[in-house]
């Protein structure tokens, strides 16, 4: 290999391991690998008011600690959503607040409770996804423009600026925040399947950990 592809290798895989290390919000120390949670962090996992996607009654849940704002959480919806199709009832998905980009990310959770109040939820939270380059820049966040998208998704706006100042929904932000602290989870999305925390990180990985669950719970 000569002297100019040598250069062009070496910045190649820099680049390459830049994006990686970009790719997520990261806090110091991962959670140990394969741990299950301990009883006494059982409540800092799953609180009875959060959100839910699929059957309540699923055998396998997937707890998604997860950031409106962050690009890797929009990147995984899909993945998610496709892992719920493919196993039908068998698994459910409970995704909690972890804002770690700031008032951008507090607004939209806002905006999703408010969603959850009135049972558009899911719809709300496709849109603030798929929008998500508009309101969530990381350089220039526009968190203004969140209602308006999801009043695209059929939240009502002047119901949900009342919501929005609920106590109740600053209690939820303020209690995820102490789950996140409590849990030590230190990027977004953070994945743990019935309890097991995923760690290596990866597409497959979660693919793999929830189709052994399912496997496990039909036996």
């Amino acid at each position: 290999m000569n002297r100019r592809a040598l250069i062009l290798s070496v910045l190649t895989f820099g680049l390459a391991g830049f994006g990686a290390a970009s790719w997520y919000v990261t806090r110091p120390s991962p959670a140990p690998v394969g741990e299950a949670v301990p009883p006494e962090l059982s409540d800092a996992l799953i609180r009875s008011y959060s959100p839910i996607l699929g059957s309540e009654t699923a055998p396998v849940t997937i707890v998604e600690f997860f950031d409106p704002a962050c690009e890797a959480c929009r990147a995984f919806y899909p993945v998610v959503k496709n892992i719920m199709s493919e196993h039908g009832n068998d698994v459910r998905v409970v995704i909690r607040y972890t804002p770690f980009h700031g008032e951008a990310s507090e607004e939209a959770i806002r905006v999703l409770e408010a969603a959850r109040m009135q049972d558009v939820f899911e719809p709300v939270l496709e849109a603030v996804l798929r929008e998500q380059p508009r309101w969530a820049s990381h350089g220039a966040p526009e968190p203004d423009l969140i209602l308006d998208i999801a009043a695209s998704a059929g939240l009502d706006v002047e119901e949900a600026r009342e919501q929005l100042l609920f106590p109740g929904t600053t209690a939820v932000l303020n209690q995820d925040r102490a789950d996140v602290e409590a849990m030590g989870v230190v990027q977004t999305p953070t994945f743990f399947v019935n309890g097991r925390p995923l760690n290596p990180f990866g597409e497959d990985e979660l693919r793999r950990l929830v189709a052994a669950e399912v496997a496990a719970a039909r036996s």
